[in-house]
């Protein structure tokens, strides 16, 4: 359970750039002009994929990627504005109300139900994809509705359904996690990224944007942004123009987007990158989780090391530590300073990397599960393949440190500990099942 006392609530300070020299700074102009450029060459290049090569959607992969055909049923009238209401009520003087996307999600779940105990008035946002167990989300859906948070069943891509949330809620924040997750399965659905990873954080900024008062956004970016960069520990100044994979690509373009909407329309925006997330109610496609499950059923895992023989290795962070730092970007975000889709003044952009600092080759995980599951993996070593996964990720948080008070504390074997316990008590039942 996450511990929430100590988290930080001291707004961040806005910095402004130190004026230079006119050669310097046409210099410097020159330089930001090529990099938007190619982020918008990219963007375009990304969405005439996503419109000339993908196939129309069939019924299977619209309930997979879009439920817009089908919100109109679920949401409308009287009741439904009642619950939507009373779950977006702070319940303490002075607390947030907070639209959480992806709220059935693995962080969204967590994150909700940290504002919620809190005292934050918190309203979800999901639409219940299948790219990996429903089962899964509606479970986490019960933990939300017992936390007293209301979740509304849709797709942030329709438009009429967040303009009625705005319409129905003045939502002071937006904890923006809905998105289409993975690295590998961008190679089996290219457009499903496009389609959530861009498009659909385009309409939650459209939408944004035209709301009176605008809120303040913090929104999921990733680690993998860093790509192929190969200085470590990666640094919010390193550069992110090498993506690996489209997931990546999609992730690096949304913080090139979510720049626009802040220079042009005042929206207080926040980007946090996430280093590898785990910890109980996890997504079943993450390592740790499927280590766990295959070993458990004496089935050959399958455990990739880089060209040079080397173990791939991963920064692994535990979910409360994530929480912790989604809510310190919360509490520290600046207000919006637009109005009507007219900006007043300039506004707050920020990005944070959000890791643990002590990456751990992913062969110590597997040990470490052995131990916990008392079980033998039966291994099998193979090369990383070129999937879009990358050998190594190491975080500097050194920023988030000082403007956050981020301060990850749990260890890689602590955390799987409690997940184990969590996942043997949901799947097997050898343990009484806990709320949470």
């Amino acid at each position: 359970m996450s511990h929430l006392d100590d988290l930080p609530s001291t707004p961040g300070k806005y910095k402004t750039d130190k004026v230079l020299p006119y050669g310097i700074l046409h210099h410097h102009r020159y330089l930001r002009l090529s990099k938007l450029t190619l982020w918008a060459s990219l963007f375009l290049a990304l969405f005439l994929f996503y419109l000339v090569l993908s196939p129309p959607p069939s019924p299977s992969r619209r309930n997979l990627n879009d439920s817009s055909s089908i919100s109109a049923a679920k949401y409308g009238g009287s009741h439904w504005e009642k619950q939507v209401r009373k779950s977006a009520r702070p319940r303490s003087r002075g607390g947030l109300t907070v639209l959480v996307t992806g709220a059935s999600g693995f962080v969204g779940t967590h994150v909700s139900i940290a504002l919620r105990r809190r005292g934050d008035g918190v309203l979800g946002l999901d639409n219940f994809n299948r790219y990996y167990d429903p089962k899964l989300k509606r479970a986490r859906q019960g933990l939300l509705e017992r936390s007293g948070v209301f979740v509304v069943e849709g797709d942030i891509n329709d438009a009429v359904l967040l303009r009625k949330l705005f319409d129905v809620v003045l939502f002071t924040h937006v904890m923006h996690l809905a998105a289409q997750a993975g690295v590998r399965y961008a190679m089996q659905n290219p457009g499903s990224y496009v389609n959530s990873n861009i498009a659909g954080f385009v309409n939650l900024l459209e939408v944004s944007k035209s709301a009176n008062p605008q809120p303040a956004i913090v929104w999921a970016s990733s680690s993998s942004v860093y790509g192929l960069n190969s200085k470590v520990p990666f640094s919010e100044k390193d550069r992110t123009d090498q993506p690996a994979s489209l997931y990546a690509a999609t992730k690096k373009a949304g913080e090139g987007i979510a720049h626009t909407y802040n220079h042009i329309y005042g929206l207080s925006l926040t980007g946090l990158r996430f280093f590898t997330v785990y910890g109980p109610w996890g997504r079943p496609d993450m390592a740790y989780f499927f280590f766990t499950k295959d070993i458990l059923k004496g089935k050959t895992i399958t455990v990739f090391e880089s060209p040079d023989k080397g173990s791939v290795a991963r920064d692994f962070t535990y979910i409360d530590d994530i929480v912790k730092g989604c809510l310190g970007a919360l509490d520290t975000a600046e207000k919006s300073t637009g109005s009507g889709g007219k900006k007043k003044g300039p506004a707050m952009f920020r990005i944070y990397n959000l890791g643990n600092t002590s990456p751990v080759p992913v062969t110590k995980l597997v040990t470490i599960l052995e131990k916990l599951l008392k079980m033998k993996a039966k291994k099998k070593i193979m090369p990383l393949p070129r999937n879009g996964d990358v050998e190594f990720t190491h975080a500097n948080i050194t920023l988030a440190q000082a403007e956050l008070g981020y301060k990850p504390a749990v260890d890689l074997e602590t955390g799987l500990k409690k997940f184990v316990k969590w996942y043997m008590g949901f799947y097997t039942g050898s343990k009484k099942k806990s709320s949470w």
